[in-house]
């Protein structure tokens, strides 16, 4: 049996793309965009939303030195003068937030930075391309699930944010787990698996991507991912899923389950394995996703006693989900989804052509998607979703996450809807900010340096000209479609007017002009 290569652990997807022709994506390797980070920056007269579930509150004065929040401060009283002797000295660059609104930057915790699955369409959008939608949507950290460029690649560029070299969000990379017969598969033992896991954490990564994998090594992965201080998280595949769902991997040690796959599993009553149509082939990407939207149907009802053994099951295991709802959003209305306002000016053209219907690339499926299949997805979400708020309301984790790239849906983007679909699913506004930044962090363990406003935390913080726990559509790139009476005329409002990563800022329309003019140029060159 071959040994496991670990000198090049963490890089055998990149291997099997690159050995299909599929090339990596081009790496970002200069900084464009941005201003600082400042010695001492200081933003006047805010109303704080600081990610913690509390309401907003202001007006106060942030202080942020060498990228740190030092001082948040309650300059005055809504409505009334603010005393200047009240506030903090003044810094080496300002901005003034009177009317305006500060919340934490977002975490995308289920993240790709481009795919060389685009290639088969044609050339890829560069990783620029990608950082540049994820900053101007308020994302200041992303989790890269699955590294599909290769570890080193995406270490390299972690560094290079980290480092303010490039105009990017925070990385942070999860190695895929070579370990699934479909896919990639070069451990075979669990001490195969013990021994990679050491050496991708020696390499530098930050967690590990699961797939699936035989349970004896599933299990003793996990047990050695906790060993090293390694995050984990599963696309419970259903070519897997038949020996392990998603609790059983919870209860095994996972940290997150990403998508829906594995939870309808652990909710089976009356039978242990999903029922399948005749002729169905995993490999035919329709059949694959329409009888995906068919598994909820066959599981547990809501409320029921198995419903709800499963959901205090996964609470006691601590396990977090991240839905990903936006990118199966095509699945109950394609036609919406499709026409989205923003494909025609920032959907790179060859991701507009790997989203169309084709044989063979991943989720692209649509080449018979009808009527009955929309009427199963909208179901399944229903049900879904039901799961999710259920759990949030027991005390449970459920954070954002985008898996942008596939589907129609577009980077950054996609994490905005995601907000509106955690929204529809019954949570709060409040609840959906702190799903996507709080929440987020505690996910990705980076919760002492991110993901709430408060002194000692790096500055991610996002600049709103309207409260944007009104409407998330504003934070749209596009901004969201409104009648202006005094002209009566159609006028396109959006709410984050800054986003600080680190202290340093950027403006978000100068990063969407950028995007635009790479449409527009790999547009002319086709």
């Amino acid at each position: 049996m071959t040994q496991p290569d670990l000198d090049g652990a963490g890089e055998e997807f990149a291997k099997m793309f690159a050995a299909g022709g599929l090339p990596e994506v081009e790496a970002a390797t200069s900084r464009t965009r941005g201003r600082g980070p400042f010695t001492r920056l200081v933003l006047r007269g805010a109303s704080i939303i600081d990610g913690t579930g509390a309401p907003p509150w202001g007006p106060a004065d942030v202080v942020v030195e060498n990228g740190r929040i030092t001082v948040l401060k309650k300059v005055g009283t809504p409505k009334l003068p603010i005393n200047p002797e009240r506030r903090p000295a003044a810094g080496d660059f300002e901005i003034d937030c009177t009317g305006k609104f500060l919340t934490p930057g977002l975490v995308d915790a289920h993240a790709h930075i481009g795919a060389p699955f685009h290639a088969e369409n044609g050339p890829m959008p560069s990783a620029d391309y990608v950082y540049k939608l994820w900053l101007a949507h308020g994302v200041t950290t992303i989790r890269e699930t699955g590294c599909f460029n290769g570890l080193q690649w995406t270490l390299l560029q972690k560094k290079a944010a980290a480092e303010h070299r490039i105009d990017a969000p925070r990385i942070l990379a999860y190695a895929p787990f070579p370990g699934t017969n479909d896919y990639v598969k070069t451990i075979h033992t669990p001490d195969d698996a013990r021994n990679w896991l050491q050496a991708v954490k020696k390499r530098g990564a930050d967690g590990i991507k699961f797939f699936g994998a035989p349970p004896a090594m599933m299990k003793a992965a996990l047990e050695q991912c906790r060993s090293l201080g390694l995050r984990s998280c599963c696309h419970h595949a259903q070519l897997a899923v038949g020996r392990m769902n998603s609790l059983r991997t919870a209860q095994w040690g996972l940290t997150s389950t990403e998508h829906s796959y594995g939870i309808p599993e652990a909710l089976l009553d009356g039978q242990t394995l999903q029922s399948f149509p005749p002729g169905y082939d995993y490999n035919d990407e329709y059949l694959r996703f329409s009888t995906a939207g068919q598994t909820f149907l066959q599981a547990a009802k809501p409320g029921s006693q198995k419903w709800n053994d499963v959901l205090h099951a996964f609470l006691e295991a601590g396990h977090t989900f991240v839905p990903t709802f936006n990118v199966y959003d095509g699945n109950r209305d394609l036609m919406r989804t499709r026409r989205a306002d923003w494909h025609d000016r920032f959907t790179d053209p060859t991701l507009w052509a790997y989203f169309q219907p084709q044989r063979g690339g991943h989720g692209a499926y649509w080449y018979r998607w009808s009527t009955t299949n929309e009427v199963e997805w909208r179901e399944t979400f229903r049900l879904w979703m039901r799961f999710v708020n259920d759990y949030k309301n027991l005390g449970g984790r459920v954070c954002v996450g985008s898996d942008s790239g596939f589907m129609f849906q577009t980077y950054g983007f996609g994490l905005v809807r995601e907000l509106e679909l955690l929204q529809e699913a019954g949570f709060t506004s409040l609840e959906v900010l702190r799903a996507a930044t709080t929440w987020g962090a505690e996910l990705l363990g980076i919760q002492d340096d991110v993901g709430t406003l408060e002194v000692g935390k790096l500055a991610d913080i996002l600049v709103h000209d309207e409260n944007p726990l009104n409407d998330f559509k504003l934070l749209y790139g596009t901004g969201a479609m409104r009648l202006d009476d005094p002209t009566a005329s159609v006028v396109w409002k959006r709410s984050i007017s800054s986003v600080i990563k680190e202290g340093s800022i950027f403006d978000p329309a100068e990063l969407l002009a950028d995007v635009e003019e790479m449409v527009e140029a790999r547009r002319r060159a086709a």
